[in-house]
């Protein structure tokens, strides 16, 4: 057995220490200076050219669209989809309304409501469409005025023959406005606001609606279910119908012409009365009233009472347009809040003279049924 030999220690120390590899950790090898390492950052940080923002633009815009087309997807999905909720709404709306109007001809107010916003048809004359909501309107007006003031029950078998005859008289009463309509474009015959409020104020001065506001609107809502703009749509329709005959009745225009021209030549007024009037009630005794007028005399015609109270005793008046008929009269004495006066009255046609042959060369067409075993009779006479 060899024996091993000791080193010699003085070689040993003088061998040199070996350099350390570069590839050691940063943290085996001599600590940088700051200077060094804000120079290294400086060369390693990356340098910003068009290719690199392209680069960096297309990296954001592919993730970001990772997430929008989903998104663009969903929201598409939920406009087809609210798309066709709304169309098949649109379709039960119509389905409705349509079986609620034409079927079972409903008049509650929600559909009333309806009409007044989709103009539904309900008839046609002379190429003119008539609205549901005008025919709506003149019902359920004499509905109103019928429950309240007569206390009528539609429910009963006589309450729906009644009804029955207020559908009738209510689909005839828009039917024939449309042909007055259609003769008044033709013959330049039309009716303004003015001339609406006009009338409203007359009849209002003289107490025939209530002595004030509250009163008045009091009147129109118990009365016939009304605000104010109804009544004076109604109005309006009625005074468009009396001019439209005011200006073709030229035959009764004329028969007036001539009393008055009478009159202006001296003729006497009771004579000329006794030969031209149309009041048989009155003719036979100088056209006299068989009373003293007052303001609010229902049995007169309001332009009539008011013209009476601006003459003075003795005077003649000119021709009174009084709405269904022409007017000429003489005040006899004037008292303290009435009037003694003498008429002499023409009537002038019914509208249905001017209408009735429009009608027959175009008749109107109907798209609700109604029972026809009874002649229709004018809305005015319900008032």
């Amino acid at each position: 057995m060899k024996r091993l030999k000791k080193p010699n220690l003085k070689r040993l120390k003088r061998l040199k220490k070996p350099a350390l590899p570069s590839n050691l950790p940063a943290v085996l090898q001599q600590p940088k200076s700051q200077e060094e390492k804000i120079k290294e950052a400086l060369e390693n940080a990356p340098r910003i050219t068009d290719e690199t923002v392209s680069e960096h633009r297309e990296e954001v815009l592919s993730s970001a669209r990772k997430l929008i087309y989903p998104l663009q997807h969903s929201k598409h999905r939920v406009v087809r989809i609210s798309v066709a909720l709304f169309a098949l709404v649109l379709v039960v709306f119509f389905v409705y309304c349509g079986l609620a109007l034409y079927k079972f001809q409903s008049t509650s107010s929600l559909i009333y409501g309806v009409t007044r916003i989709v103009p539904f048809p309900v008839a046609k004359a002379d190429g003119r469409w008539i609205s549901y909501e005008s025919y709506l309107f003149e019902l359920r007006r004499n509905m109103h005025y019928y429950i309240t003031q007569q206390q009528a029950e539609f429910t009963s078998k006589d309450g729906k023959k009644q009804l029955d005859r207020l559908r009738r008289q209510a689909l005839n009463q828009v039917v024939e406005d449309a042909y007055v309509k259609q003769l008044a474009i033709k013959n330049h015959v039309s009716v303004s606001s003015q001339d609406v409020d006009n009338e409203v104020a007359l009849v209002r001065s003289q107490n025939r609606l209530g002595n004030n506001e509250r009163v008045f609107h009091e009147v129109l809502s118990e009365f016939w279910g009304w605000s104010e703009s109804d009544f004076k749509r109604e109005l309006k329709g009625q005074l468009l119908q009396q001019a439209v005959v005011a200006k073709l009745d030229t035959a009764t225009n004329h028969k007036a012409q001539q009393a008055l021209l009478q009159l202006r030549n001296g003729a006497d007024f009771a004579a000329v009365a006794s030969a031209f009037s149309d009041d048989a009630s009155t003719k036979g005794n100088g056209g006299q009233y068989g009373a003293a007028l007052t303001p609010s005399d229902a049995n007169v015609a309001p332009a009539v009472t008011a013209a009476a109270f601006q003459l003075p005793a003795g005077q003649v008046s000119t021709i009174i347009n009084a709405g269904y008929t022409l007017e000429i009269i003489k005040v006899l004495s004037v008292g303290t809040g009435s009037v003694q006066a003498a008429h002499i009255q023409f009537t002038l046609k019914p509208i249905t003279t001017y209408v009735d042959p429009v009608e027959k060369v175009h008749p109107p067409h109907y798209y609700i049924h109604l029972p026809k075993e009874f002649s229709p009779t004018s809305a005015q006479q319900l008032l």
